[in-house]
Protein backbone atom coordinates (compact mmCIF):
# COMPACT_ATOMS: atom_id res chain seq x y z
CA UNK A 1 0.00 0.00 0.00
CA UNK A 2 1.53 3.49 -1.15
CA UNK A 3 1.57 6.27 1.82
CA UNK A 4 -0.39 8.88 0.74
CA UNK A 5 1.52 12.50 1.51
CA UNK A 6 -0.96 15.24 -0.19
CA UNK A 7 -1.16 17.95 2.53
CA UNK A 8 -0.42 15.18 5.40
CA UNK A 9 -0.49 17.26 8.60
CA UNK A 10 2.92 17.80 10.33
CA UNK A 11 3.78 15.99 13.85
CA UNK A 12 3.84 17.70 16.72
CA UNK A 13 7.63 19.69 17.40
CA UNK A 14 9.37 17.59 20.07
CA UNK A 15 11.83 17.46 22.19
CA UNK A 16 14.50 15.58 22.20
CA UNK A 17 14.09 13.65 25.50
CA UNK A 18 10.29 13.39 24.09
CA UNK A 19 10.76 11.26 21.35
CA UNK A 20 9.47 7.76 22.54
CA UNK A 21 8.85 4.51 21.62
CA UNK A 22 6.38 1.41 20.86
CA UNK A 23 7.01 -1.94 21.15
CA UNK A 24 3.53 -3.21 20.98
CA UNK A 25 1.93 -2.52 18.23
CA UNK A 26 -0.83 -4.52 15.70
CA UNK A 27 -1.57 -4.01 12.07
CA UNK A 28 -4.88 -5.76 10.19
CA UNK A 29 -2.50 -8.66 9.47
CA UNK A 30 -3.97 -9.95 13.11
CA UNK A 31 -6.12 -8.18 15.42
CA UNK A 32 -5.27 -4.46 14.28
CA UNK A 33 -7.97 -2.09 12.94
CA UNK A 34 -5.07 -0.02 11.09
CA UNK A 35 -3.06 -0.81 8.33
CA UNK A 36 0.68 -1.31 8.11
CA UNK A 37 1.10 2.06 6.18
CA UNK A 38 -1.71 4.07 8.51
CA UNK A 39 -0.14 2.49 11.60
CA UNK A 40 3.36 4.31 10.37
CA UNK A 41 1.61 8.06 9.61
CA UNK A 42 -0.35 7.30 13.05
CA UNK A 43 2.91 6.97 14.80
CA UNK A 44 4.42 9.82 13.15
CA UNK A 45 1.61 11.77 14.05
CA UNK A 46 2.24 10.83 17.63
CA UNK A 47 5.39 11.16 18.07
CA UNK A 48 6.80 7.89 18.09
CA UNK A 49 10.62 7.36 17.13
CA UNK A 50 10.66 3.34 16.74
CA UNK A 51 7.80 1.30 16.44
CA UNK A 52 7.78 -2.89 16.63
CA UNK A 53 5.14 -4.75 14.66
CA UNK A 54 3.98 -7.22 17.00
CA UNK A 55 0.87 -8.62 15.26
CA UNK A 56 0.12 -12.14 16.48
CA UNK A 57 2.00 -15.43 15.01
CA UNK A 58 2.71 -13.31 11.97
CA UNK A 59 5.67 -11.25 10.51
CA UNK A 60 3.22 -10.31 7.45
CA UNK A 61 3.36 -6.54 8.61
CA UNK A 62 7.05 -5.83 8.49
CA UNK A 63 7.36 -5.17 4.75
CA UNK A 64 4.65 -2.60 4.11
CA UNK A 65 5.52 -0.59 7.52
CA UNK A 66 8.93 -0.62 6.05
CA UNK A 67 8.32 0.61 3.06
CA UNK A 68 5.77 3.01 4.30
CA UNK A 69 8.27 4.15 6.84
CA UNK A 70 10.64 4.82 4.05
CA UNK A 71 8.45 6.93 2.31
CA UNK A 72 7.19 8.94 5.00
CA UNK A 73 10.43 9.90 5.57
CA UNK A 74 11.21 11.99 2.76
CA UNK A 75 8.24 14.38 4.04
CA UNK A 76 8.46 14.51 8.08
CA UNK A 77 11.33 15.84 9.67
CA UNK A 78 10.97 12.77 12.20
CA UNK A 79 12.13 9.33 10.72
CA UNK A 80 10.64 6.39 12.41
CA UNK A 81 12.66 3.42 12.61
CA UNK A 82 10.13 -0.22 12.27
CA UNK A 83 11.39 -2.80 14.96
CA UNK A 84 10.30 -6.41 13.61
CA UNK A 85 8.87 -8.49 16.10
CA UNK A 86 5.65 -10.59 16.73
CA UNK A 87 3.46 -11.82 19.56
CA UNK A 88 3.31 -15.44 19.81
CA UNK A 89 0.12 -17.33 21.57
CA UNK A 90 1.40 -20.00 23.91
CA UNK A 91 -0.29 -21.61 26.72
CA UNK A 92 1.04 -21.69 30.63
CA UNK A 93 -1.01 -23.81 32.67
CA UNK A 94 -3.55 -23.87 31.07
CA UNK A 95 -4.05 -20.69 30.49
CA UNK A 96 -3.19 -18.14 27.63
CA UNK A 97 0.50 -16.46 27.24
CA UNK A 98 1.41 -14.12 25.09
CA UNK A 99 5.80 -13.73 24.15
CA UNK A 100 7.18 -11.10 22.80
CA UNK A 101 10.00 -11.58 19.94
CA UNK A 102 12.11 -8.97 18.98
CA UNK A 103 14.27 -9.24 16.03
CA UNK A 104 13.75 -12.41 14.88
CA UNK A 105 15.11 -14.13 11.82
CA UNK A 106 12.95 -14.49 9.21
CA UNK A 107 13.93 -17.49 7.34
CA UNK A 108 13.89 -19.37 10.19
CA UNK A 109 10.64 -18.66 12.01
CA UNK A 110 8.70 -18.43 9.00
CA UNK A 111 7.90 -21.93 8.40
CA UNK A 112 7.29 -22.91 12.59
CA UNK A 113 4.65 -19.93 12.12
CA UNK A 114 3.11 -21.58 9.76
CA UNK A 115 1.65 -24.11 12.01
CA UNK A 116 0.93 -21.14 14.35
CA UNK A 117 -1.31 -19.56 11.73
CA UNK A 118 -2.82 -22.91 11.19
CA UNK A 119 -3.80 -23.15 14.53
CA UNK A 120 -5.32 -19.43 14.51
CA UNK A 121 -7.44 -20.87 11.58
CA UNK A 122 -8.76 -23.84 13.04
CA UNK A 123 -10.04 -22.25 16.30
CA UNK A 124 -11.63 -19.31 14.16
CA UNK A 125 -13.61 -21.95 12.60
CA UNK A 126 -14.39 -23.69 15.60
CA UNK A 127 -15.87 -20.70 16.46
CA UNK A 128 -17.66 -19.74 13.64
CA UNK A 129 -19.43 -23.59 14.06
CA UNK A 130 -20.33 -22.84 17.68
CA UNK A 131 -21.83 -19.72 16.93
CA UNK A 132 -24.22 -21.19 14.35
CA UNK A 133 -24.80 -24.17 16.98
CA UNK A 134 -25.95 -21.12 18.91
CA UNK A 135 -27.93 -19.82 16.23
CA UNK A 136 -25.74 -16.80 15.40
CA UNK A 137 -24.26 -17.42 11.47
CA UNK A 138 -21.44 -15.25 10.39
CA UNK A 139 -19.18 -15.15 7.45
CA UNK A 140 -15.72 -14.36 8.28
CA UNK A 141 -13.75 -11.81 5.70
CA UNK A 142 -11.34 -13.21 3.20
CA UNK A 143 -7.75 -13.37 4.93
CA UNK A 144 -5.04 -13.45 2.75
CA UNK A 145 -2.29 -15.61 3.28
CA UNK A 146 -0.11 -14.89 6.55
CA UNK A 147 -3.19 -13.09 8.31
CA UNK A 148 -4.00 -14.43 11.80
CA UNK A 149 -7.60 -14.69 12.63
CA UNK A 150 -8.47 -14.07 15.91
CA UNK A 151 -11.30 -13.38 18.12
CA UNK A 152 -11.82 -9.48 17.19
CA UNK A 153 -12.42 -10.60 13.62
CA UNK A 154 -15.02 -12.59 14.70
CA UNK A 155 -16.58 -9.91 16.78
CA UNK A 156 -16.59 -8.12 13.97
CA UNK A 157 -18.21 -10.52 12.13
CA UNK A 158 -21.09 -11.17 14.61
CA UNK A 159 -21.41 -7.22 14.67
CA UNK A 160 -22.02 -7.01 10.68
CA UNK A 161 -24.45 -9.53 10.96
CA UNK A 162 -26.25 -7.85 13.13
CA UNK A 163 -26.46 -10.19 16.08
CA UNK A 164 -24.72 -7.47 18.61
CA UNK A 165 -24.54 -4.21 18.56
CA UNK A 166 -20.79 -4.20 19.14
CA UNK A 167 -17.58 -5.81 19.73
CA UNK A 168 -17.79 -5.59 23.21
CA UNK A 169 -20.83 -7.18 23.90
CA UNK A 170 -19.70 -9.80 21.26
CA UNK A 171 -16.96 -10.65 23.85
CA UNK A 172 -19.17 -10.00 26.82
CA UNK A 173 -22.03 -12.95 25.41
CA UNK A 174 -20.25 -14.87 23.53
CA UNK A 175 -16.37 -14.81 22.87
CA UNK A 176 -15.09 -14.12 26.21
CA UNK A 177 -13.23 -16.28 28.61
CA UNK A 178 -15.82 -19.35 29.71
CA UNK A 179 -18.26 -17.44 27.52
CA UNK A 180 -20.43 -20.19 25.06
CA UNK A 181 -18.71 -19.77 21.73
CA UNK A 182 -14.85 -19.49 22.85
CA UNK A 183 -12.64 -21.91 21.99
CA UNK A 184 -8.79 -22.01 23.72
CA UNK A 185 -5.96 -21.56 21.75
CA UNK A 186 -3.99 -25.20 20.54
CA UNK A 187 -1.67 -26.24 23.38
CA UNK A 188 1.90 -24.61 22.68
CA UNK A 189 3.61 -23.85 25.56
CA UNK A 190 5.35 -20.84 27.07
CA UNK A 191 8.34 -22.74 27.08
CA UNK A 192 7.86 -24.17 23.56
CA UNK A 193 7.50 -20.85 22.58
CA UNK A 194 10.10 -18.99 24.31
CA UNK A 195 12.71 -21.90 22.63
CA UNK A 196 11.35 -21.31 19.15
CA UNK A 197 12.16 -17.67 19.83
CA UNK A 198 15.41 -18.32 20.57
CA UNK A 199 16.00 -21.03 18.21
CA UNK A 200 15.06 -18.36 15.74
CA UNK A 201 17.58 -15.67 17.16
CA UNK A 202 15.13 -13.65 18.66
CA UNK A 203 14.43 -12.23 21.98
CA UNK A 204 11.86 -13.74 23.92
CA UNK A 205 9.97 -11.22 26.70
CA UNK A 206 6.95 -12.03 28.91
CA UNK A 207 4.03 -9.50 27.40
CA UNK A 208 1.91 -7.85 29.83
CA UNK A 209 2.94 -10.80 32.92
CA UNK A 210 -0.06 -9.12 35.10
CA UNK A 211 -2.87 -10.06 32.58
CA UNK A 212 -1.83 -13.70 32.94
CA UNK A 213 -4.10 -15.71 35.08
CA UNK A 214 -2.35 -18.81 35.29
CA UNK A 215 -0.25 -18.12 38.31
CA UNK A 216 1.25 -15.75 40.49
CA UNK A 217 4.05 -14.05 38.88
CA UNK A 218 6.78 -14.71 41.21
CA UNK A 219 5.91 -18.31 40.99
CA UNK A 220 5.62 -18.28 37.08
CA UNK A 221 8.75 -16.62 35.96
CA UNK A 222 11.30 -18.99 37.35
CA UNK A 223 10.27 -21.66 35.00
CA UNK A 224 10.12 -18.54 31.92
CA UNK A 225 13.78 -17.79 32.93
CA UNK A 226 14.99 -21.05 32.62
CA UNK A 227 13.55 -21.76 28.89
CA UNK A 228 15.03 -18.46 28.60
CA UNK A 229 13.43 -15.72 28.50
CA UNK A 230 15.20 -12.22 28.15
CA UNK A 231 12.83 -9.45 29.58
CA UNK A 232 9.73 -8.67 30.76
CA UNK A 233 6.90 -5.93 29.57
CA UNK A 234 7.12 -3.10 31.75
CA UNK A 235 4.81 -0.67 29.84
CA UNK A 236 1.68 -1.43 29.68
CA UNK A 237 -1.80 -0.11 29.94
CA UNK A 238 -3.15 -2.42 31.94
CA UNK A 239 -0.62 -1.96 34.44
CA UNK A 240 -0.38 0.65 37.42
CA UNK A 241 2.38 2.05 38.84
CA UNK A 242 2.81 0.05 41.32
CA UNK A 243 3.03 -3.20 39.45
CA UNK A 244 5.07 -1.63 36.91
CA UNK A 245 7.56 -0.33 39.47
CA UNK A 246 7.69 -4.19 41.15
CA UNK A 247 8.36 -5.15 37.68
CA UNK A 248 11.89 -2.90 37.44
CA UNK A 249 12.00 -4.71 40.34
CA UNK A 250 12.67 -7.83 39.08
CA UNK A 251 14.12 -6.86 35.53
CA UNK A 252 17.04 -5.30 37.71
CA UNK A 253 17.39 -8.59 40.20
CA UNK A 254 16.89 -10.99 37.46
CA UNK A 255 18.97 -9.08 34.76
CA UNK A 256 16.16 -8.60 32.30
CA UNK A 257 15.53 -6.71 29.78
CA UNK A 258 12.52 -3.86 30.33
CA UNK A 259 10.03 -2.97 27.33
CA UNK A 260 6.93 -1.46 27.06
CA UNK A 261 4.33 -0.07 24.89
CA UNK A 262 0.36 0.67 24.54
CA UNK A 263 -0.66 -2.60 22.76
CA UNK A 264 -1.89 -0.36 20.03
CA UNK A 265 -4.76 -1.69 17.96
CA UNK A 266 -5.93 1.33 16.30
CA UNK A 267 -9.27 3.64 16.72
CA UNK A 268 -12.39 1.48 17.16
CA UNK A 269 -10.41 -1.38 19.00
CA UNK A 270 -12.09 -0.77 22.24
CA UNK A 271 -10.46 0.05 25.37
CA UNK A 272 -6.76 0.04 24.17
CA UNK A 273 -4.44 2.84 24.71
CA UNK A 274 -3.18 5.28 22.39
CA UNK A 275 0.24 5.17 20.42
CA UNK A 276 2.85 6.74 22.77
CA UNK A 277 0.71 6.84 25.91
CA UNK A 278 2.97 4.78 28.04
CA UNK A 279 5.80 7.41 27.60
CA UNK A 280 8.24 3.98 26.97
CA UNK A 281 11.92 5.58 26.93
CA UNK A 282 14.12 4.91 23.88
CA UNK A 283 17.08 3.86 26.02
CA UNK A 284 15.54 0.41 26.10
CA UNK A 285 15.44 -0.19 22.81
CA UNK A 286 20.04 0.29 22.87
CA UNK A 287 19.27 -2.40 25.39
CA UNK A 288 17.13 -4.62 23.00
CA UNK A 289 19.53 -3.61 20.29
CA UNK A 290 23.02 -4.47 22.52
CA UNK A 291 21.19 -7.90 23.52
CA UNK A 292 20.37 -9.10 19.84
CA UNK A 293 24.31 -8.16 18.61
CA UNK A 294 25.36 -9.60 21.45
CA UNK A 295 23.28 -13.62 20.52
CA UNK A 296 24.25 -12.67 16.94
CA UNK A 297 27.85 -12.75 18.06
CA UNK A 298 27.90 -15.64 20.40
Amino acid sequence: MQATLEEAPQPPTLGENEHMIELHCHTTFSDGTLSPTRLVESALMAGVQAMAITDHDTMSGWDEATQAAIEFSTHYDQPLEIVPGLELSTVHNEKSMHILGFYPDRDKLTAPLQERLAGRKRRAQAMVDKLEALGYPIELPEMGEGMAPGRPHIAKALQTAGHVQDMREAFDRLLGEGKPACVEYEKFSSTDGIELLLSCDAIPVWAHPFLFRGGELEIVLPKLLEAGLKGIEVYHPSHTDYQMEKLKGICKQYNLLMTGGSDYHGPGAGHHAGLNSQNVPIGLLDALKATKLSQVAS
